[in-house]
């Protein structure tokens, strides 16, 4: 058997969340959102997509295309800060990094299905398409390991209240405003479970008492006083000069930082250390 395997993708999945940060571990499919998973043309996929719009759910099987590596154990972004066995985790840093995600099949409109909530970013390529079947699919009464504890954790009410001061409010208002560029919904719901260091979250200690937490393309900078969560303010996630370079393609909102750090500048990290 040959050691290696040729894939070639059926489609790409076209969405608004252009970083990882924006796709939910478990989307609700209670809020209104569609996606677009476009099949390549002159592949006679038209055939294939017969009979699938009578499904109201199918599986993906896709690609975590922006990683390079894997790890035997990773850190999952949901519950302690405990490393797993990758296999018993759905973290991207797989041998093999396939995704496999259950979704809402609103509609198949020729080449192109409209979806509902799912957690692929833009851009995801698509290997294949299987109709979900209740039947078959469902297995309610599993168990399912360290996440069971997990799961138990998640049920409770938030154990943190998180607040935003004058700042960081307007700062927010401004990008959602002038971008439509509004995290704060994810950010909330992150900070209020656990504002703890944690690789994963991407949150960081930035001085005594104050953290910083990676937001795609921003931060947001936060402290932590018993119970309670302040976010003081949101900062740019590039430095200008990178900004700037026409070498460096590919950054999210781009344009949004630059027109951001007009109205506030960034700041030395040590002035920022500081000011903290």
């Amino acid at each position: 058997m040959s050691s290696s395997l040729t894939l070639q993708p059926i489609g790409f999945i076209r969405t608004q969340k252009q970083v990882k940060f924006h796709a939910r571990h478990q989307p609700i499919e209670s809020n209104a959102e569609q996606n677009v998973l476009e099949l390549l043309p002159d592949c006679q996929y038209e055939e294939a997509l017969q009979d699938l719009a009578g499904f109201s759910r199918i599986w993906l099987v896709w690609w975590f295309h922006r990683n390079t590596e894997w790890r035997p154990l990773v850190l999952p972004p949901r519950g302690p800060s405990k490393r797993r066995g990758v296999f018993a985790t759905r973290s991207p840093h797989r041998p093999n990094p396939l995704g496999l995600t259950p979704v809402q099949l609103i509609r198949v409109d020729g080449l192109k299905l409209i979806l509902g909530a799912c957690d692929l970013v833009d851009g995801t390529p698509v290997f294949d398409i299987k109709p979900y079947i209740p039947g078959y699919d469902i297995f309610a009464e599993e168990r399912t390991g360290w996440l069971d504890e997990v799961e138990e954790a998640l049920s409770q009410p938030p154990l943190y209240t998180v607040n935003y001061a004058r700042l960081a409010e307007t700062q927010a208002e401004w990008l959602q405003a002038n971008w439509q560029i509004d995290f704060r919904p994810r950010l909330s719901e992150l900070l209020a479970r656990d504002p703890g260091l944690h690789r994963s979250r991407r949150i960081t200690r930035r001085s005594a008492g104050v953290f910083v937490i990676g937001c795609g393309a921003w931060r947001a900078v936060f402290a932590v006083e018993e119970k309670r969560v302040t976010v003081q303010e949101i900062e740019a996630g590039y430095a200008k000069r990178f900004l700037c370079d026409p070498n460096r393609s590919g950054i999210i909102d781009r344009e949004a930082q630059l027109a951001y750090l007009e109205h506030w500048p960034e700041r030395p990290l040590t002035v920022r250390k500081k000011a903290d």
